[in-house]
This record gives C-alpha cells, sequence and structure tokens, in this order.
C-alpha cells in the first residue's frame, strides 16, 4: 500500500504526509503493508539516534535502522495523538523478500549462468560475473557492474507506476514536483537537440 525509497523524501505529519495517508488507508481498507527500502528517511533517524560513521566490509557507510523507528512513530502518532487502536507488525525480511519457490525457467537460468561462469573461469578470467546482454550470456567485470550506484528517478514511468498502483501521494509538495518536472523536461530537451545535432 505504501513504498518509501531514499530517492524519494517524506514527511510525517501535516496535510498529504504519511500519517494521513496511513489513516485514510486503515480507515478504507482496514490494514496496510507498508514496505521501506534501505536507506529510506535517514534525516529523521539521525534526528534521534546517534549518527554512526561505520562502513561494511564493502566500503558503503553503515545505514540507521528506520524500520524500527518508524514502528515506533506510527504507534505513538495513532495511540497518543489519533487515539485509534492499532494492531502493528514490524518484520525485517532482509533477503527472504527474494525468496520465493524456483520454477522451470529460473533453473535453467540458473544452469545457464553457472555454466557461463565455469567457462569464464576455465578460460582464465577473473574479477568477472556473468549476465544476459542483449540476450546473449556475456561476462560483465565486475569494476564495470559496481562503479554506479543505481537509483530510482521520480520523475520516471516506473515510479509512476508504483505510486499508481498503491494510491499513495508523492509525499513532495507542489515546488518539489515542479522542480523535478521542470528538471526531466530540461533533459529531455538536451536529449532532443542531441539527437538532433547527430542525425545531421
Amino acid at each position: 500500500d505504501c513504498c518509501l525509497i531514499p530517492e524519494s523524501p517524506f514527511y510525517l505529519e501535516g496535510p498529504g504526509g504519511l500519517f494521513e495517508f496511513i489513516e485514510r488507508q486503515l480507515k478504507e481498507n482496514g490494514h496496510m503493508v507498508i514496505v521501506v527500502a534501505e536507506g529510506a528517511g535517514q534525516e529523521f533517524v539521525a534526528q534521534s539516534m546517534p549518527a554512526v560513521d561505520e562502513k561494511d566490509a564493502s566500503g558503503n557507510r553503515l545505514l540507521l535502522d528506520i524500520g524500527l523507528w518508524l514502528t515506533q512513530k506510527i504507534k505513538d502518532h495513532f495511540t497518543k495523538v489519533q487515539k485509534m487502536m492499532i494492531n502493528m507488525k514490524y518484520i525485517d525480511p532482509t533477503y527472504m523478500i527474494r525468496a520465493i519457490p524456483s520454477n522451470g525457467s529460473d533453473n535453467i537460468y540458473c544452469t545457464l549462468l553457472a555454466h557461463s561462469a565455469v567457462h569464464g573461469a576455465m578460460a582464465g578470467f577473473t574479477g568477472f560475473t556473468v549476465g544476459p546482454v542483449n540476450s546473449r550470456h556475456a561476462y560483465i567485470p565486475i569494476a564495470r557492474v559496481t562503479e554506479t550506484q543505481k537509483t530510482v528517478k521520480l520523475t520516471d514511468r516506473m515510479w509512476a507506476r508504483l505510486l499508481a498502483s498503491t494510491n499513495q501521494p508523492s509525499f513532495l509538495n507542489c515546488s518539489e514536483v515542479l522542480h523535478h518536472q521542470e528538471k526531466a523536461g530540461r533533459k529531455t530537451t538536451e536529449v532532443i537537440n542531441s539527437e538532433r545535432t547527430t542525425s545531421t
């Protein structure tokens, strides 16, 4: 019913905020599922918890746990402010969320990946991964895979589809939405102009 990600800022209180959306969903449906991505709402958690300047084995900054913090904030708001009884469950699925039963297609795909990995290793390649590129299995250098961090673009169709399917608000105020649209429009114009330049 709601998905919170680091790329999309959100706020808790006030019109259009997360608490208002939760209250509306609970009144309409009687239940709600909120999925929170790692890294979302770090600015809120940092205000109430001491910042940790530690890094994981890959050198990435360790993030504060928003799950427990957000659970407590929602409970406090609805029991103390709204005077509503809510039954709330917090689950930290880690990688379990990806663990669904495999089918025949998954088995074939994994076998092909394993074959490609073994062939690459036997050919003397190191520091690579394998995966489909243009419908063919390819050896991909790990450095290329990890050189940039993948982020969600708030102006693309994927995020728009998510907002449409969950019916959640964007949690942005009007000026922020206009800023994102203007930025996306400038980028589109730049791409069109560059296409015209290269095609002439």
